[in-house]
């Protein structure tokens, strides 16, 4: 077939009472970037940055509404009462028949013309008519508005704050066409619910505030573009999880900080601004005014058992992306689907559980290769796999053979000079075992997949999804089954690399766990180093196997949740997994 095809471009369908007026600001967008007026509009996605937060400090002034326009048969009269100059702040229109609704900055109205005025943040651009296209569209779209309620406009005008100047902007017959043309795109667009391609290779880009959300060098990577992904220019994570241990401690709020008082050590104080996420473990207590105020901020909290379970979370009204998740719920119910998503997971995860044997193996060699090569022939067998129940009992072969080998992982510093005779290890590993962990090495790895369980539930719903629907783990109640899924391919290389390497470098030792018939556990001091190793290991810089760009592994977890989002949608062939060499 032939790559030149021929478009049929259709009318958007007819404006009803139910149907929503698309936001001036919004065309604007779509004149700028397709996708990120859909992404924005329909996903209802959204990133601040540093020009974003500028923009609305500039619009601060403008956006307190003031008296609004008299009637327009006023202002054509000869009224002495009227000011010969009104000017109306933050003034709202709509009309049913352009389809569009617009906060208008500034309305100025004298000798019976109304002009928008339109407030830009930074300077005046040095082109042909003055100002960008998408720029001049909002404000014809503006001026199309007034005209709808009666009002005589004959231009409008464009303010940029940083340079001071004032730009006309000539309302003629190509620039109307042209504005009502992009609403009907828009609006065809939405009604079909067909996500605009990302550009390729613009320099629009890079500075985009969604450019983390859209990945548009990935996305057109993944589907066969020659050209490297560009580096996302994501800023330090200056908001990090609080993680509150100390028993009794309780969490109140003052001001615009969180006070943790604790008999202990004290009272501490935390910025809201600083937090990204409140994990509280055990009997920490929480008042209703900070619990309100970090959900009001989309800040979630997470709570823990005293050991480390992961017990739920609780976050504000949650991500207003319905698209993914209709996209999730339709695949979840596809069985065929959700087999072929289950056996690339589990060949992911083997193929993780061989890097880590590779990596950090201090056995003999021909145990190694003995491993390595079981776990070859169970990753081949999981993509042969036919039924979920057969992928299951692959995997749990796999797990079984990777942590036989795991104690060939493990040589904690004062192991190597001190074994005699039958003197057992602190950190003697013979099987995985959990519900309660019988021994150290058991018990960390338990707490090291609860906390990346926490992780993964919080990402995920941040963009959009619902972490408790998968397509390996089966539902069931308050069990996060995407959560679970995601992270089979991370277990190896995020919870188990904390755990050795808490052994190997000595981080931990005998006295950091309490040993009972009842099972093992860290002792406070103890979790409390482990949970900082994790989020050590989570701020540790990375190289993504298939951009080949460096982001933390905190980043690198919330870019495969966006990269799954973008899957589902349609818009990715495969769900790319995180396979590190």
């Amino acid at each position: 077939m032939s790559g030149d095809q021929l478009e049929l471009h259709l009318p958007a369908p007819a404006v009803t009472g139910d149907t929503p007026l698309v936001p001036a600001r919004m065309v604007n967008e779509f004149v700028y970037c397709p996708r990120l007026a859909y992404l924005m509009w329909t996903q209802s996605e959204w990133a601040e940055t540093g020009d974003t937060v500028e923009g609305k400090r500039v619009h601060g002034r403008v956006d307190r509404p003031s008296a609004p326009l008299p009637a327009p048969e006023t202002l054509d009269a000869a009224d002495a009462t009227v000011p010969d100059k009104i000017v109306s702040r933050s003034l709202t229109l709509s009309s049913q028949s352009l389809g569009v609704i617009a906060r208008l900055d500034i309305a100025e109205a004298e000798d019976g013309i109304v002009t928008p005025v339109d407030y830009k943040r930074g300077r005046r651009p040095h082109v042909a008519l003055g100002v960008y296209e998408p720029e001049r569209i909002q404000v014809c779209l503006q001026a199309l508005l007034l005209e709808e309620n009666d009002y005589r406009v004959e231009e409008g005008a464009i303010y940029y704050a940083e340079s001071r100047e004032r730009v006309r902007i000539v309302l003629d017959e190509a620039l109307r066409n042209a504005a009502r043309a992009a609403v009907s795109e828009l609006r065809l667009t939405v009604s079909q619910g067909r996500i605009p391609p990302p550009l390729q290779d613009s320099p629009k880009c890079p500075r985009c505030a969604l450019v983390t959300v859209c990945l548009p060098d990935e996305v057109r990577s993944l589907s066969g573009s020659p050209l490297a992904p560009r580096t996302i220019a994501t800023p330090a994570d200056e908001a990090l999880p609080l993680v509150v241990q100390s028993q009794y401690a309780r969490i109140g709020k003052e001001g615009e900080t969180l006070k943790i008082a604790d008999e202990e050590k004290g009272d501490t104080r935390v910025r809201f601004i600083d937090i990204s996420d409140v994990a509280l473990f055990g009997n920490v207590s929480i008042t209703t005014p900070a619990l309100a105020a970090l959900l009001e901020r989309e800040i979630p909290v997470t709570f823990h058992s005293h050991g480390g379970w992961f017990r739920g979370v609780a976050h504000g009204v949650g991500h207003r992306n319905v698209e993914v998740r209709t996209a999730q719920y339709r695949m979840s119910f596809d069985e065929a689907a959700c087999l072929r998503f289950a056996k690339e997971l589990v060949a992911a995860k083997i193929t993780n559980q061989r890097t880590m044997l590779r990596r950090n193996w201090r056995g003999t060699p021909e145990d190694r290769q003995a491993a390595l090569d079981r776990l070859a022939a169970a990753r081949k067998s999981a993509g042969d796999a036919a039924t979920i129940v057969t992928l299951l009992g692959i995997e749990g072969d796999a797990a079984a053979t990777y942590f036989r080998a795991f104690a060939g992982l493990i040589e904690p510093p004062a192991d190597k000079a001190a074994r005699d005779g039958d003197k057992l290890s602190t950190f003697r590993f013979d099987a995985r075992n959990r519900r309660p962990p019988t021994d150290p090495v058991n018990a960390m790895l338990s707490l090291a997949y609860a906390m990346l369980t926490r992780h993964l539930t919080i990402m995920l719903a941040s963009v959009g999804l619902d972490p408790y629907r998968g397509f390996y783990h089966a539902p069931r109640y308050g069990r996060p089954a995407l959560a679970l899924d995601i992270m089979e391919p991370f277990r190896p290389i995020v919870a188990d690399s904390v755990v050795l390497s808490a052994i190997n470098t000595g981080e931990l030792g005998a006295g950091d766990f309490v040993v009972a018939a009842t099972g093992t556990a860290l002792t406070q001091a103890g979790r409390r180093r482990f949970v900082e190793a994790f989020e050590r290991r989570l701020a540790q810089e990375t190289t993504h196997p298939v951009f080949g760009y460096q982001l933390s592994m905190r980043r690198m977890l919330v870019v495969q949740a966006r990269l799954l989002s973008r899957f589902l949608l349609g818009e990715l062939a495969h769900y790319p997994h995180y396979l590190p060499r």
